[in-house]
């Protein structure tokens, strides 16, 4: 959960992140690209759940659902982020595979398991080889570079690279692979709330040359707003239907991997509102930006100036639940300070908005992990939905198998199972 918690963590790991330095390796040759997702990996990377972000909403379930989905076709690098929780991921695991095989364990300091904004950001050399990209980190906006957690979530990639001794290259400016979208030849998808919101005092010229440094981009396209449901909560409530109020849940103010993908070098997954849907306040906004991202998708090209293919893959309706006092995340967002000049209702059962996408699905060689969002008691019209969400992926995916999963626990820390993931090609390290 994209939560700054400095209070959960266990006093080791608070002192290795304000203690311990990483010696870094000298910077390497030019990097020439970032992979896309949809090319072949080695290794998928998780961060073993410590806490559920809602009381009866397990991660540790979501997952155990990903692992055994993906046990059969590549390497599962499981990140803990001490000894206590090491041993029991290996032992939780192990009842199921008793060899553990295809399974890879690591010990990295972490406060939560968004491994695709803290995990290590595989990038190739001119030579060949492989290098670590390490952009600096703020919790999301919720904190700054400085904060206890925040440090110990930022050097989480300098760990992973000295674990498999691969240099970093480093930068000052913010950014989270969340919001970065990738062709694998050269461009570059984000959200200019997001990269401009992190980095008030740099353009866009100069965060495209720490792209172009960092990850080998050569063309970015910049999209304006994201989803309203990952609006940062300190913002204030979002207003739903009927008047009513709902708060969002630590969430980024509009990571691009919510509604816009790549699935080949030339295609790119758009998320669409269903127009039936345009009488919800949230769903009439959404479609407002879905539409002005469409329309500078469709104006933009590639690397190369060709257009880019774009298919549309609709948005589950809104999502809301509650929370309660005790659960991870109530806790956390009654201590904001709200820009709207709210007051959070302390003790008293809140109502909230799922960051709800099927967008935020995870590519690998030969499946496709999405989110599926029906439960009994449900309406009929959102497993339609979700039925509908599957077909899309199963068109734009057709040699692989497509698996939908209830990961709901994972949204309501404001992410979903991309956030959790992080991808990594077959190593090529310096000798």
């Amino acid at each position: 959960m994209k939560i700054p918690i400095v209070s959960i963590l266990i006093p080791t790991l608070l002192f290795w992140g304000c203690n311990a330095s990483l010696d870094k390796k000298p910077e390497p040759l030019k990097v020439t690209r970032q992979m896309g997702e949809f090319e072949t990996i080695d290794a998928l990377w998780l961060i073993w759940p410590t806490t559920d972000h809602k009381e009866g909403e397990s991660v540790e379930k979501v997952t155990l659902a990903i692992i055994d989905a993906l046990i059969s076709d590549l390497n599962l690098v499981i990140s803990c982020s001490d000894d206590q929780i090491l041993e029991k991921a290996k032992s939780t695991l192990g009842q199921k595979y008793p060899n553990l095989k295809n399974l890879i364990f690591h010990v990295i300091p972490s406060v939560e398991l968004w491994a695709r904004d803290m995990g290590p950001v595989f990038v190739e050399m001119e030579n060949g080889k492989h290098a670590i990209a390490d952009f600096n980190f703020n919790s999301w906006g919720y904190s700054d570079t400085l904060d206890q957690s925040s440090q110990i979530e930022e050097q989480y990639d300098e760990k992973a690279a000295e674990l498999l001794d691969l240099p970093i290259i480093s930068s000052t400016m913010i950014s989270e692979g969340g919001n970065r979208e990738l062709n694998g030849k050269g461009t570059l998808v984000v959200t200019e709330t997001v990269e401009q919101g992190r980095n008030p005092g740099m353009s866009k010229t100069a965060m495209e040359a720490e792209y172009q440094r960092l990850l080998g981009v050569t063309k970015t396209i910049w999209l304006k707003k994201g989803l309203l449901e990952d609006s940062h909560t300190f913002l204030g409530p979002l207003s739903i239907s009927d008047g009513k109020k709902a708060y969002t849940v630590v969430t980024t103010n509009g990571h691009v991997d919510e509604f816009a993908r790549f699935v080949n070098h030339s295609t790119l997954l758009l998320a669409q509102i269903d127009s039936t849907e345009l009488e919800d306040p949230m769903a009439r906004e959404n479609h407002r930006r879905l539409e002005e991202n469409f329309e500078i998708l469709s104006n933009s090209s590639d690397q190369d100036g060709n257009p880019l293919k774009i298919v549309r893959l609709p948005l589950p309706q809104t999502i809301l639940t509650t929370l309660d006092p005790g659960d991870y995340v109530y806790d956390y967002i009654k201590t904001l300070d709200y820009q709207d000049g709210s007051q959070f209702p302390d003790g008293d059962t809140i109502t909230v908005v799922a960051p709800a996408s099927y967008l935020n699905f995870i590519i690998t060689n030969s499946v496709v992990l999405g989110q599926k969002y029906w439960r009994e008691g449900m309406s009929e019209k959102l497993k339609r939905q979700d039925a509908e969400a599957k077909r899309i992926l199963q068109t734009v995916f057709p040699e692989k198998k497509v698996v939908m999963l209830d990961a709901l626990a994972v949204n309501l820390g404001g992410g979903g199972l991309h956030c959790i993931s992080m991808h990594q090609p077959k190593l090529r390290v310096n000798p």
